[in-house]
């Protein structure tokens, strides 16, 4: 029996930590061994997972196996997402300009803001007081 190709590659997004693998299949995707409805319990976040493949109209022709690690849930929808849109570029380069052209290919920078000394957060002050 020949072995499927796969395509892997990686997506991160905050804290979390994204490694895709993609393959052709029914439409099936898993994160961390269960499917990604049970996963993410939020639509917002699956949602962001799937529009990478929609926008190509691959969403019934690929598998998705995903292990994310690190961060929340939707810096782990976004890490998902990044690293199915860099997969699918792997796959076939003419989606490239594509998925580039919707922004899926851009890691998003944003980050938690440290902590400073003298506040209750990295802005947050302690209540002011007059008298």
């Amino acid at each position: 029996m020949a072995e499927k190709v796969q395509y892997i590659a990686t997506g991160r997004r905050k804290n979390s930590i994204a490694r895709v693998r993609i393959i052709d299949g029914t439409g099936k995707i898993t994160i961390n061994k269960r499917p990604f409805e049970n996963y993410f319990p939020r639509e917002v976040n699956r949602l962001v997972i799937m529009q990478p493949l929609e926008l190509v109209n691959l969403v019934p022709k690929l598998d998705v196996f995903a292990n994310c690690c690190g961060g929340g849930l939707s810096g782990q929808a976004g890490a998902v997402k990044l690293g199915i849109s860099r997969a699918l570029v792997k796959m076939d380069a003419e989606l490239k300009n594509t998925i580039k052209k919707a922004g899926f290919l851009t890691r998003d920078p944003r980050a938690r803001e440290r902590k400073k000394y003298g506040r209750k957060r990295a802005r947050r002050r302690f209540q002011f007081t007059k008298r």
